[in-house]
Formats: C-alpha cells, sequence, structure tokens
C-alpha cells in the first residue's frame, strides 16, 4: 500500500486516535503513515458492539427471570468470561459459574461477595440488592 492509499474513512474512533500503517514510499523504501479509520474496520467493530449489547441484555433478562445471579450481569456488563472474572477474583472457573445460580449467591459469604463488588467497582449491597 501506499501512503496515498492509506483508508481516511469516517470513524467513531478518528477523534480518539489513529492507526499506523507501514507503507511504501515512491522511492520503495518502507515508511509509516496514519488513518483516521477505514468503514471496514468500523462496521466490524460497530456489529461486534451490538453483539455485546445483545449479551448483556440477554443476562439482564435472565438476572429479572431468576435464571441467573447479578454476578452473571455484571462479568457480561464488564467484558469478562468465566476465567477472567475467575483470575480477578481467586478462585477457581467451576466455582465462579457456580455463583451464577441465584440459590447458590444468595448464600455466598460476606468476604465472597467483596471480592465480586471489588472487581465490578460496585458496592456489595448493590451486588446484593440487583434485580435487573
Amino acid at each position: 500500500m501506499k501512503k496515498e492509499e492509506i483508508p481516511q474513512d469516517k470513524s467513531t474512533l478518528e477523534n480518539i486516535t489513529k492507526e499506523m500503517y507501514y507503507v511504501k514510499g515512491n522511492d520503495g523504501k518502507y515508511d509509516t503513515g496514519l488513518s483516521k479509520g477505514w468503514s471496514v474496520k468500523a462496521e466490524a467493530l460497530e456489529s461486534a458492539w451490538d453483539d455485546i449489547d445483545v449479551q448483556v441484555e440477554e443476562a439482564l433478562a435472565a438476572v429479572r427471570n431468576g435464571e441467573k445471579s447479578p454476578v452473571f450481569y455484571f462479568m457480561k456488563k464488564e467484558l469478562m468470561d468465566e476465567a477472567i472474572l475467575a483470575s480477578y477474583v481467586g478462585m477457581m472457573k467451576f466455582r465462579v459459574k457456580r455463583h451464577f445460580k441465584p440459590g447458590v449467591f444468595k448464600r455466598l459469604r460476606q468476604a465472597t461477595l467483596l471480592k465480586y463488588a471489588r472487581v465490578f467497582k460496585i458496592s456489595v449491597e448493590e451486588l446484593k440488592s440487583f434485580e435487573g
């Protein structure tokens, strides 16, 4: 790609960041150039965020229906999966998955709830009383 071929499409990130590309200059040597955005990449990112929004809404519905605990919702909201959350709270993944069950969640010790609350940057009371 030549420097003048670097995409400069409108992007939601154009005022926040620029991407660096390696390009060939007119002399045939490699150089760098900046891009404001690329429409194809912007569409892909928008689609990914739409998918995330759907997952968060489904998690919220599961909490409201009594199928999942607030831990599940906040994990989705914070863009985590079971393995990441388990590593942040210092537990095995299977234990974290058990805490997605409303009955198990209601019996969690204060210390365990505090670990989750810290990771989610909320209070223990917010975590315990969250109903969606």
